[in-house]
């Protein structure tokens, strides 16, 4: 098995960047209205099933962000690190001391791109 294979990379949802929570409700109303994708509000976000957040105020990436799962987000860390992706610990999110979610520093075509454990 291959280091990528191994490791499980696969988009888990695109992140729009909103003004304010109407726009955000707005956003994943209308994916929910042509596609079916069950609203559900959270704290900071709306998501539109699960391929979709709608942002309830801008955050990273000039037009959003781009979660990309993972089997092991520690060893995937190191491995882009490897790659030279430099990686953004300043966002680093844990639950139990464990890493769920980072950033690396790089836009990607006007968005950010974060990993998140599968």
């Amino acid at each position: 098995m291959s280091k990528l294979e191994e490791l499980g990379f696969e988009l888990r949802h695109v992140g729009i960047n909103c003004a304010d929570e109407e726009e955000a409700d707005n956003v994943a109303g209308r994916f929910d209205e042509i596609f079916g994708f069950s609203k559900k509000t959270g704290n900071s976000s709306v998501f539109a099933g699960t391929a979709v957040e709608a942002m309830k105020t801008p955050y990273l990436g000039k037009n959003g962000h781009i979660a990309i799962g993972t089997t092991d987000i520690e060893k995937a860390a190191a491995y882009l690190k490897e790659q030279g992706v430099e990686i953004d610990m300043e966002t680093a999110k844990y639950k139990n001391e464990k890493l769920i979610a980072v950033y690396i520093k790089e836009e990607i075509g006007g968005f950010a791109v974060h990993l998140v454990q599968k």
